[in-house]
């Protein structure tokens, strides 16, 4: 970005962080945004030509990377949260983002809004029952309920899957970007904030595989959520409407979430994506306030109540928990492994996410220390989730018992179908939650899309500023995907892409946990001189002119206004 001279009429500030990152080159540029879209064609065309033969190749990777790398993916979450912790406890935690006089874009409510909507809304509202309902007749590390239940269990283990640890998770890779972008002046991208500690020879073609593997992710990504949004809502419009989900009515569906996306990318982020995100927060406020108050209240209290106690008792053996018996013998599948149904899927599904709701959370949190920011996305966020599955869960198990395993059975048919089933059983408001709870697949998945969308923008883009009509563009071309991923293939062409998804998680742990590195390298190697640069880039002053160092290191030298020079 050219700094700009003060008119004499209308002085000019610069747009902060000035870009302080390394120029792409041409032919690089040309890999980023022609690979991704030739790779992911050349996936839909062998999946759908071959859907039988894709299943079976993506099922073996699966089982290889559970038989073999479930201690990776246990191991990294745990690193993640300790990093978290390192983070809020130490002296780095005082770091502003955006150096020390910048202020927070979006009020407190806004801005968990946004992070809860684009990091799991659309995910819990589709596991808060259905995981407790498959979950409560097996799960390991806690003990069983007099009589043999294992609804505790059920509860604790979806506060786990998508509490604390998933938003650590997210956070590690999301505080990573954050600095690299807010406070060193780097593009909003996987490449700037991880091959700083490379060698110099191989940051080049380095940067380029990781910007890839982030595209990939983000798109493939974005259409699977959103083939699974389509089919959840469909599910939630059949509850109270009486029509038949069809390959229509996705279609349908899916140009309505496209359209909506497309208003808000035009409108822009602050507007839109905060508009959206503050009626899922009242919405969600209201579904979880309706089934507490109608609901089996005294149940959801008590068990509430018990669940924590239990979750927090068992916390460390859970975050360990590698089923090590199995390491022993060769897994002939992944399904002979209960982590590889949940814990390594579910850890393998927040990695592969990370690209776009780590680059969003970033994004929006300009102005907040490293402190603010990590409680702010791990604690709140998990404390959400645990009364969200708490008061939902509960409410499911105990209307479970009463039709005698009605919701199970729903389940059993139809994943998506859970929530709707059990908020029919609600006595007085079902009905009306069946309509809000609707809205509310629609809303929180709008909100992921868009900030998928503006994540994806930035890694094509970036340094460039990418403008309405490219995000338009690409919201059409993540809806085309899921168009024809479920009008040609149905749900189990969804359900195999999306596991082919998960599997590159596997390759992309070992970008992330090499960027988690380098940002505890930088802020370690933070020193006056850093810290004046952080003031520097940040620094709105036209008068102020700065020259990247050719190296891309960030340091920069100053210059006269009247020397003209430019980035």
């Amino acid at each position: 970005m050219k700094a700009s001279k003060p008119s004499d009429s209308s002085p000019q500030q610069v747009e902060v962080p000035r870009f302080m990152g390394r120029h792409i080159p041409p032919i690089d540029r040309l890999l980023i945004r022609v690979i991704p879209p030739v790779l992911i064609v050349a996936v839909m065309i062998w999946v759908l030509s071959n859907p039988e033969a894709a299943s079976a190749a993506i099922s073996e990777m699966r089982t290889f990377v559970t038989g073999k790398f479930t201690w990776l993916f246990i191991l990294y979450s745990v690193f993640t949260v300790v990093v978290c912790i390192w983070l809020s406890m130490s002296r780095v935690g005082k770091i502003r983002l955006g150096g020390p006089n910048a202020k927070p874009q979006h009020s407190k409510f806004a801005w968990y809004s946004m992070l809860f909507a684009c990091g799991q809304g659309i995910g819990l509202i589709f596991w808060s029952v259905a995981e407790p309902i498959m979950l409560r007749d097996e799960n390991p590390v806690i003990p069983a309920m007099p009589g043999g239940g294992g609804e505790e269990g059920a509860i604790v283990w979806t506060y786990f899957h998508w509490g604390l640890t998933a938003w650590a998770m997210y956070c590690a890779v999301a505080v990573c970007l954050a600095y690299s972008h807010h406070n060193l002046g780097k593009t909003l991208t996987f490449r700037e904030a991880t091959v700083d500690i490379l060698p110099r020879w191989s940051r080049r073609g380095a940067g380029v595989i990781v910007e890839l593997l982030a595209i990939i992710a983000t798109v493939l990504g974005l259409a699977t959520s959103f083939g699974f949004a389509a089919m959840q809502f469909s599910s939630g419009l059949t509850s109270f409407t009486g029509l038949t989900a069809s390959p229509m009515m996705w279609l349908m569906v899916i140009l309505i979430f496209a359209g909506i996306t497309s208003i808000s990318a035009i409108v822009g982020i602050n507007k839109g994506m905060a508009r959206i995100s503050g009626l899922n927060s009242i919405l969600s406020i209201a579904l979880v306030a309706a089934v507490l108050i109608f609901g089996p209240s005294l149940y959801i209290i008590s068990n509430m109540s018990q669940t924590f106690g239990s979750f927090f008792t068992n916390f460390a053996n859970m975050s360990l928990w590698t089923d090590s018996g199995l390491a022993a013998t060769t897994l002939d599948s992944w399904q002979d492994s209960w982590n590889g149904w949940w814990t390594v899927f579910i850890w393998c599904w927040v990695i592969a996410f990370s690209p776009f709701v780590a680059g969003f959370i970033a994004r929006i949190s300009r102005g907040r220390t490293i402190r603010e920011f990590v409680l702010g996305v791990t604690i709140i966020p998990s404390l959400i989730v645990m009364v969200w599955v708490a008061v939902i869960g509960s409410a499911a198990i105990y209307y479970d018992d009463q039709t005698d395993r009605g919701v199970s059975a729903a389940v059993a048919e139809d994943t998506s179908s859970g929530l709707f089933v059990m908020l029919d059983s609600l006595p007085v408001v079902g009905t009306i939650l069946l309509v809000a709870s609707t809205i509310l697949v629609a809303t929180y998945y709008v909100t992921s899309l868009d900030s998928g969308i503006y994540a994806l923008s930035e890694f094509v883009s970036a340094p460039g500023k990418s403008g309405p009509v490219f995000r338009v563009v690409l919201v059409l071309s993540v809806a085309t995907v899921t168009t024809v991923l479920l009008t040609m293939g149905g749900t189990a062409v969804v359900d195999t892409v999306q596991t082919g998804t998960i599997i590159g998680a596997f390759p992309f742990s070992f970008v992330i946990i090499l960027m988690i590195i380098n940002l505890i390298r930088r802020l370690l190697k933070r020193d006056k001189a850093i810290k004046q640069l952080e003031k520097d880039i940040n620094n709105p002053d036209p008068n102020l002119v700065f020259v990247p160092d050719p190296s891309g290191e960030g340091a920069i030298r100053k210059t006269e206004p009247d020397q003209g020079s430019h980035n």
